[in-house]
């Protein structure tokens, strides 16, 4: 084992070892310490040769002690089969200060025996928050080590997204910009996949088939596509959408229509081919919501009822999970306990993180102030006429999550401990509302996280001793 990895090793002072290409962890406990924050920290922020070295170590590290990305796949199907049920997974976005985020929902799900949880980031938020998959995979398992939580993770690519618009001049160039980061996913550790080619649903033509068709062919394909690169042994769970999130509300009608055209389309790759464990929903919701003039967020008018007609539909007839339910952060604390009662499988949430990241008291006036300048010079283009203060950096200040990523990072420890303790807060009430507390054992019986073990780098063994530095 190179030079390079022992020094990243030695703050652990013999917790980790490394002979031979292997890492053993005599000292299991000794990841709670400080030592996982300055390894993932060269994670992020070292030069190609550390950074690869730290990212391999991680991985390493988790697979030794049971911190492991996983598929919710088996799961998901026994749900479908009625085996278990009563809960809703979140899929919560990490956007900003993910590292100190990750931690406090790794902390909350320990305290609450959790393990039905997803970790997730869209097409869109790996380019504004400047996280790529690898990055991503790193900070969540460094995270899962600092707080102890040593159990399957479920790391999702959320909203892998066809754009309508670049669809339309160019269609098999934007399905393969698709598929091609679905498959730097699947190599970092994204072991649950949305597909969305929602986007493509044509509400103009005269059948429901017609007007699914390119979304249900489109998602086939992907799907086939992530059987051909997903690890040998593991099944990935794979998610698909039949109406674009803040469109028409959706209907058993073209749940069917989409189900049935996917699995005809799905059969001409292979008979044998896995398909969908769940299917996302439009019943009434927006991401991150519809800002008013004062700041305010305009109350959501959810269909619930659709929501759960769909679900069973999901279950009883096609054998999934269940619906998902998108853009689910602004709705009223007192909703959220309805969707286990209603059995939907799962929902995300990301915008009400983000605004607690913005809005806390303890985030310094002077550097929100620095966010909203830049933004004001750089996101000038997205303001609509007659849009106040409050709807523009509402709306745009998740732009200014990845060009401050480091200074959000090194806020005084004083503040990130504030936020990290309102997160946590945020996320225990997350898990209690939806019922996935105590759900560690249903976990480990269906989701289990099958050893993949990865060469260290060969970048890392052709450097010199003195290539890279630690990146403290």
């Amino acid at each position: 084992m190179n030079d390079i990895v022992q020094r990243l090793l030695a703050p652990f002072g013999g917790a980790v070892v490394g002979a031979g290409g292997s890492v053993q962890v005599p000292r299991p406990r000794d990841l709670m310490g400080p030592a996982t924050d300055r390894l993932v920290c060269t994670a992020v922020f070292g030069d190609d040769i550390a950074r690869d070295a730290a990212r391999w170590l991680l991985w390493e590290i988790g697979q030794e002690v049971g911190a492991k990305p996983a598929s919710i796949h088996q799961l998901y199907l026994a749900r479908g089969r009625g085996e278990v049920g009563g809960f809703t997974v979140p899929a919560i976005n990490l956007r900003g200060l993910a590292y100190e985020s990750a931690r406090a929902l790794f902390r909350a799900a320990r305290q609450l025996n959790a393990g039905a949880f997803i970790c997730e980031i869209a097409r869109s938020e790996i380019s504004y928050t400047d996280q790529r998959p690898a990055e991503y995979v790193a900070v969540l398992l460094a995270a899962a080590l600092r707080e102890g939580f040593q159990a399957p993770l479920f790391i999702q690519g959320d909203h892998c997204q066809i754009n309508a618009k670049k669809y339309a001049g160019d269609p098999e160039g934007e399905v393969g910009a698709v598929t091609s980061l679905i498959q730097e996913e699947l190599a970092a550790g994204f072991y649950n996949i949305d597909v969305d080619t929602s986007t493509l649903v044509d509400l103009s033509q005269p059948t429901l088939d017609l007007q699914q068709r390119a979304n249900y062919e489109r998602a086939a394909e992907i799907t086939a596509c992530i059987r051909a690169h997903e690890p040998p042994g593991l099944t990935v769970s794979v998610g698909a959408e039949i109406g674009e999130v803040g469109g028409k509300n959706s209907d058993v009608h073209e749940l069917r229509a989409f189900m049935e055209g996917y699995a005809r389309a799905l059969a001409e790759f292979g008979p044998e081919l896995a398909g969908i464990s769940k299917i996302s929903v439009q019943t009434g919701t927006s991401h991150g919501g519809v800002v008013l003039p004062d700041g305010s967020i305009a109350e959501v008018k959810l269909d619930l009822q659709a929501l759960e007609a769909l679900s069973r539909e999901a279950r009883e007839r096609y054998g999934l999970a269940g619906a998902v339910q998108h853009g689910a952060s602004t709705l009223p604390a007192s909703a959220f306990g309805r969707f286990p009662e209603i059995e939907t499988a799962e929902i995300h949430l990301a915008t009400a993180f983000q605004t607690l990241l913005f809005e806390h008291e303890a985030t310094p006036v002077a550097f929100k102030a620095k966010l909203y300048d830049w933004l004001r010079e750089n996101a000038a283009g997205e303001r609509k006429a007659g849009e106040t203060d409050e709807q523009f950096f509402y709306k745009t200040r998740k732009k200014a999550l990845g060009p401050f990523k480091a200074e959000w990072w090194n806020l005084p420890e004083v503040v990130r401990t504030a936020l990290g303790a309102a997160l946590e807060e945020q996320f225990a009430f997350l898990l209690r509302s939806l019922r996935v507390a105590d759900t560690a054992d249903v976990v480990a019986r269906y989701g289990g996280a099958p050893s993949i073990r990865r060469p260290e780098p060969a970048v890392t063994m052709a450097a010199a001793p003195d290539d890279a530095e630690a990146g403290e």
